[in-house]
């Protein structure tokens, strides 16, 4: 997000009151009503479900600078889904009506919101093509993708690490852990991925496109 726009939504929120959640916490419950919109400073924060089994299904992960539930505050929709600090996070919490009205007034905002939920609609429908037709290897590969891209850090020679959890890509991907570390490894003996103390790095990001070449 550009320096000038992180500002001024900043400033907007400057006003309203500070919260601070510790890693693990519950700050929106399925089915509550939240609080406001809440707008984070720093840390990371999951928007999940669960399947009948209580496995918890990530959905979507905010990162600083976002706000959000936006769906409920600007369609009124119910609240279906949990929120949970990643780590901790320190964020403000605005009325929703106060946020739409600056939505109204600020289309600059609004249309950075709008690219930004259409980044993570094509997340979510390659997340959903995966799910319906791929393997546990190709849905484990482009769930590696999209870390490593949104939070993944680029080292000097052009590869990008991410510190993960088999438990975390287990949640993002709705397989098992062990499905997970038995993928892992398969990739790393085959040199896709290279993994050391809980760290896991790709030389350049096309190695996890799995699809079929086009001759």
């Amino acid at each position: 997000m550009d320096k000038q726009l992180v500002k001024h939504i900043s400033q907007f929120f400057a006003p309203y009151p500070y919260r601070f959640y510790a890693k693990g916490q519950s700050m929106i419950w399925h089915g509550e009503n939240p609080p406001g919109v809440f707008y984070l400073r720093s840390g990371t924060v999951g928007q999940y479900d669960t399947n009948k089994n209580g496995q918890k299904i990530m959905l979507n992960i905010f990162k600083p600078s976002a706000f959000f539930p936006m769906s409920w505050a600007i369609n009124h929709t119910p609240n279906l889904y949990f929120f949970e600090a990643l780590s901790d996070i320190e964020c403000q919490i605005a009325p929703a009506e106060h946020v739409v009205d600056f939505l109204r007034l600020n289309p600059d905002v609004t249309f950075d919101l709008l690219g930004r939920a259409y980044k993570g609609t094509d997340g979510l429908l390659k997340r959903l093509n995966e799910a319906m037709i791929g393997t546990a290897r190709s849905r484990l590969m482009l769930e590696l993708a999209i870390s490593l891209h949104r939070f993944g850090e680029l080292n000097a020679d052009g590869s990008r690490t991410i510190q993960i959890k088999t438990t975390d890509l287990a949640t993002r991907t709705g397989m098992s852990r062990e499905t997970i570390s038995r993928q892992l490894k398969k990739l790393a003996e085959q040199k896709i991925i290279a993994t050391h103390n809980g760290h896991i790095t790709v030389q350049h990001m096309g190695m996890l496109d799995d699809r079929p070449k086009t001759p």
